[in-house]
Formats: C-alpha cells, structure tokens, sequence
C-alpha cells in the first residue's frame, strides 16, 4: 500500500489513508485475507461483505443519515474507497463539551439511529467510537457488522450497545446523554421506539443475569 498510511487495523479489515486519491483524501477500506479459510470461500466472503456493506452505507444515506460518501467499490479486492471524514469521534469529544452541547449533540445522534432503524438498517456496532463530529454535524461510520432487518430484538441489541459505551466510557454523562438519545431516537423512529427499548431494557436485564451466574 504505497503511499498510504495505515489508520487502524481491525479484526475483519484495515483502513488506510490516501492523501491524494483522484484529488481527495480518501479512506480505503481493505478486507484481507483469512489463511484458516478456504481460499475460494475466502474470496466469496470478502466479495460479498464488502458489497453488503457499501449498499448498507448508501441506504442508511437515503435515510438521510450522514455516512461517508463512497468513491469506488472493488469487490474483488474486497476494498472500499471512501471520503475521509474530517472530525474527531465523539467518544473523544464528550468531556470538552457543554452540558447544552452534549444535549444537542447526542439527541441528533438518537434521531439518527432512530433514522436507521426506521430504514430498517441494523448499525451492528452503535457506538461513539463510531460516530465522528464533523463540522457538519454527527456523521455515522462503520457498517461493518450492519445488516437489513426490522426486528425489534436486533434493534434493541443495537441500543444496548450504545447504552453499555455511555455507561462504560462517559459514566459521568451516561444519564443526561441516553435520555437526550432516547429524545431524538423516538423522533426519528416513531410509534415503534418504544417497544425497542423496552427490548433493550431486556437485554440489558439478561446480561446481568448472566454475568452473576
């Protein structure tokens, strides 16, 4: 990857930075090879994962959630060429803002999940990591794991993934930024917003039942 610098390496892919893609900076995204599968399957699977991801991202912008604009898509290099968006992650961002600011900000990030699921698109890693605060307002990040589905358990395992990261890493706020969340999530999602948090108040029950046993 000549001329490029490497900007995190993942389980399933790397993403790399290109300062000067066709005039852009530009992210590629690049599903390497699994040596413990069979090459053929190997090859299939990156094909089609990133195929399924790019047409994640284009649908979850139909839904007018902000996602990075997609430049190329090469599946038989299992690569996706993307805009890079200029930013810092929110998770980075919550401690130095106000506490207005931090209303505003996660109940525009509800009203986008509620957005997505509404678009029946499951995010499949719903968290501030993912989430990145450009000048133009919260832009959405990673489809990796993101599938098609309207189910109710899914979209509340979606929630609980948020809820976990506010609790874990910005304990401080995890009140005051879920409740603005849940605000914009029943906005952007409607009658059904309810029954999904319900189901990830479940969820949420279920884990600690396991965790004591």
């Amino acid at each position: 990857m000549e001329g490029l610098t490497l900007v995190a390496k993942g389980a399933e892919a790397d993403l790399w930075l290109d300062p000067d893609w066709n005039g852009v900076r530009a992210l590629l995204k690049r599903r390497g090879k699994k040596k413990y599968r069979h090459p053929e399957l190997d090859r299939d699977m990156r094909r089609l994962r990133t195929l399924h991801e790019a047409s994640i991202i284009h649908r979850a912008k139909g839904a007018g959630v902000p996602t990075p604009v997609i430049y190329q898509v090469d599946p038989d290099e299992a690569t996706i060429v993307m805009e890079f968006v200029e930013g810092e992650k929110v998770r980075d961002i919550v401690k130095d803002l106000s506490g207005e600011e931090r209303h505003k900000l996660f109940e525009l990030i509800g009203l986008l999940a509620g957005r997505l699921h509404r678009a029946g698109i499951i995010h499949g890693d719903l968290t501030t990591s993912n989430i990145i605060s450009s000048a133009d307002g919260p832009v959405f990040v990673d489809f990796g794991l993101g599938e098609v589905s309207n189910e109710t358990e899914k979209r509340g395992v979606d929630l609980n993934l948020m809820h976990r990261m506010l609790t874990s890493t910005h304990f401080r706020h995890t009140e005051e930024l879920f409740t603005a969340f849940k605000e914009g999530y029943r906005e952007g999602l409607g009658e059904e917003a309810e029954e999904a948090l319900e189901r990830m108040a479940e969820i949420s029950r279920r884990g600690r039942y396991v965790e004591r046993e």
